[in-house]
């Protein structure tokens, strides 16, 4: 199944390399020393910037360069608010800024104006298709909507649910803006348009918001009731909405859905049942990878890709889908989150039974 063939073997080799640089990095940082670089994240939908990127980021900056200066900011799905942030990152003298944009094609801008003065621009997460950014540090985005869509294909499959006439799927990509999201859509289409199972409907995510993504299922679930047989869901806050809107509908069961980024809330649904995947892609691992190019940059190197984005050097990692069949395998015992974070409350029993408390 793909829930267990999917490993993390690239974020191992990455963290192997990570840990033979440090010394090396240290040893040879004048260059670097005392310099400023800016991490500038989109959004606060996703509870991950603040709980894995920044401090996955800050926590590998300090080991490669003790004396540079970190800025975050975070915009908050404000594109205007961002191109602020970005400019008071300039005045602040930042040498390299990491972006995570808001409004992808918005960002093209930025990294021609950072460029123009000097200053590196790792492109974070989300690519920036419209300009060329030095580089590109991100999850394969494409292949983590076929993976998520893949695996809630199979799973349909394999409990014998067969699409009738006027029977499907509903899929929730993210937000119309993030070039990211573009990339996790066209995985997913990649993975339901063969599969048997149609889309009955397909909705764009303002801000990834999971108000916006609960208001539109609650719609679909009117509309269409029990011919719903799962939801693909761009992310687990989107697939939160979803969730949320069939609860309030009174569908029990709530038909499977996918997720992606195994925050802490997600991870709880799918050990209760109400949610059937995410994707776990320990961001602090990337973030990190991000903090090994800019301390590059810093020193007056050239980063080498593994592949080429946007016609921009890029980092792409594979990361692992998560089911109730694999939790504690790829989360607990992986020391991702404890057990002690997800068994809380009505979560006792159902962690009881995946064997991750007694």
């Amino acid at each position: 199944m793909i829930t267990s063939s999917w490993k993390l073997s690239g974020l191992a080799a990455l963290s192997l390399t990570l840990l033979a640089g440090t010394g090396a990095a240290m040893a040879q940082n004048a260059k670097a020393a005392n310099a400023t670089v800016a991490f500038l994240m989109p959004d606060q939908a996703s509870t991950r910037y603040e709980e894995h990127d920044y401090p996955g980021f800050k926590a590998e900056m300090e080991k490669l360069c003790p004396t540079c200066k970190v800025i975050y900011q975070n915009a908050d799905a404000n594109v205007s608010r961002q191109q602020q942030q970005f400019n008071s990152a300039i005045s602040q003298g930042a040498k390299v800024i990491v972006l995570d944009p808001v409004d992808s094609a918005a960002a093209a801008s930025l990294v021609k104006q950072a460029q123009s003065q000097g200053i590196k621009v790792i492109a974070y997460d989300r690519p920036i298709p419209d300009a060329k950014a030095d580089f590109y540090v991100s999850f394969d985005n494409q292949a983590i909507g076929k993976s998520i869509a893949d695996s809630l294909v199979q799973h349909l499959k394999k409990s014998n649910v067969t699409a009738s006439e006027g029977t499907g799927v509903l899929q929730i990509n993210g937000s119309p803006t993030d070039a990211a999201a573009g990339l996790i859509k066209k995985g997913i289409h990649e993975g339901l348009d063969n599969s048997g199972y149609p889309i009955l409907a397909e909705y764009d995510t303002p801000d990834w918001a999971p108000p916006k993504a609960q208001q539109w299922a609650s719609g679909q679930i009117t509309r269409f009731g029990k011919n719903i047989l799962g939801v693909v869901a761009a992310n687990d806050g989107t697939a939160g909405g979803a969730i949320a809107a069939f609860k309030a509908a009174g569908v029990n069961p709530v038909p499977p859905v996918t997720g992606n980024d195994a925050t802490i809330a997600a991870l709880q649904l799918i050990i209760a049942g109400d949610q059937y995947n995410t994707i776990s892609k320990p961001s602090e691992i990337v973030a990190a990878a991000a903090a090994k190019v800019a301390v590059q940059f810093l020193e007056g190197g050239t980063p080498k890709g593994e592949t080429t984005l946007y016609d921009t050097p890029s980092q792409l990692f594979v990361p692992a889908v998560i089911t109730a069949e694999n939790l504690k395998a790829e989360i607990i015992d992986k020391k991702i989150n404890t057990a002690e974070q997800l068994c809380t409350g009505r979560y006792v029993e159902g962690c009881k039974k995946l064997g991750i408390i007694q």
